[in-house]
C-alpha cells in the first residue's frame, strides 16, 4: 500500500488533498470568524438596546475617541436644539426591501459640539432628481434619547448639496460645519417642553440579531477537510489490490463481494 502512496501520480494526489484541507480549514475559521461577530453584535443588541439610557456625556464625551465594538448600541439621553437648515439626507437605504433616504440632523449641544442625529427613514420620491418630503425636526429645546453607532465609511461619491452617500462623520461635518461627536445616534423619543410628539420620518427597523448559518458552515467545511484524504485512500487502495496476484486472499474476498447478489428492492421486483 505504502508503494502505490509513494508513487508520483499518488504523491500529486496527496498534495492536491492537503490543499483541499487547508482550503476547507481556512473557509471554516471565516465562517467562525463571521459567528463570532453577528454573535457579538446580537449580544451588545441583547444587553443594551432596552437597557436605561445614560448621559451622552459619560458615554461618549467631548473629544472622546470614535465607539469601540463594545459601546456600539449604546442608549443615551442628550438636550439640545436641531439645526434643520444643515439637514442631511442619505441615499440609497432599504427599508424593508424598499429604498429611499435615511434623515439626519445635527443637534446641536451647550459645549458648541453637535451630534448626528438620524430621525428616521423616508422613502424616494417618484422621481430620482426630485427630494421627497421629510417632517421637519423640532424647533426649539428636545431631549432625545436614542442609540449610538459607529460612522461609515466614505464611498468617494460626489453628492448633491444637503445629501450624503454613507453616514461617513468626517463628510457630515464638512456638510454641516459642525465639531460633530464621534459616532451618530439612531433615534428612539425626542421629547419637547410641551409635551406633544413631534412628526419623524418612519422608524428605522430594530437591529436584527439573528445569528444566521455561519456555525453550521464552519462545522461543515472542517468535516469536509479530511475527505480528499479519505479519497485518496480508498482508490489507492483500490489499485493496490489490483496490483496483487489473483490467488491473494485480498483480492479474492474483493471479488467475492463484487459477484454477490444485491438484494432486490420492492420496486424492482413490481417492475419484473
Amino acid at each position: 500500500m505504502l508503494r502505490v502512496l509513494l508513487s508520483p501520480r499518488w504523491l500529486g494526489a496527496l498534495v492536491l488533498a492537503a490543499f483541499f484541507a487547508a482550503a476547507c480549514v481556512a473557509l471554516g475559521f471565516w465562517q467562525w470568524g463571521r459567528y463570532e461577530d453577528k454573535s457579538l453584535r446580537a449580544e451588545l443588541v441583547r444587553t443594551s438596546y432596552a437597557a436605561d439610557p445614560v448621559p451622552l456625556d459619560s458615554a461618549l464625551p467631548a473629544g472622546a475617541p470614535p465607539l469601540n465594538e463594545r459601546q456600539v448600541w449604546t442608549r443615551v439621553v442628550v438636550d439640545g436644539r436641531y439645526d434643520p437648515a444643515k439637514q442631511q439626507l442619505v441615499r440609497n437605504r432599504p427599508q424593508k426591501v424598499t429604498y429611499g433616504y435615511e434623515v439626519l440632523v445635527p443637534l446641536v449641544l451647550q459645549d458648541g459640539s453637535a451630534l448626528l442625529v438620524d430621525r428616521g427613514w423616508v422613502p424616494n420620491a417618484e422621481r430620482a432628481d426630485v427630494t421627497p418630503e421629510v417632517p421637519p425636526a423640532p424647533q426649539g429645546s428636545v431631549r432625545v434619547t436614542g442609540w449610538l453607532r459607529q460612522g461609515e465609511e466614505s464611498l468617494d461619491r460626489d453628492m448633491p448639496t444637503g445629501q450624503l452617500a454613507s453616514i461617513d462623520l468626517a463628510a457630515a461635518e464638512r456638510a454641516t460645519g459642525y465639531r460633530l461627536r464621534p459616532a451618530y445616534l439612531v433615534l428612539g423619543q425626542e421629547q419637547v417642553p410641551s409635551g406633544a410628539t413631534p412628526p419623524r420620518p418612519q422608524a428605522l427597523i430594530e437591529p436584527d440579531t439573528d445569528l444566521g448559518p455561519h456555525f453550521a458552515y464552519a462545522l461543515q467545511w472542517w468535516f469536509g477537510a479530511p475527505l480528499g484524504f479519505v479519497l485518496v485512500g480508498v482508490y489507492a487502495r483500490r489499485e493496490f489490490i489490483d496490483s496483487l496476484p489473483e490467488e491473494d486472499p485480498r483480492r479474492l474476498e474483493r471479488a467475492r463481494r463484487e459477484q454477490a447478489p444485491k438484494k432486490k428492492r420492492i420496486w424492482d421486483e413490481e417492475d419484473e
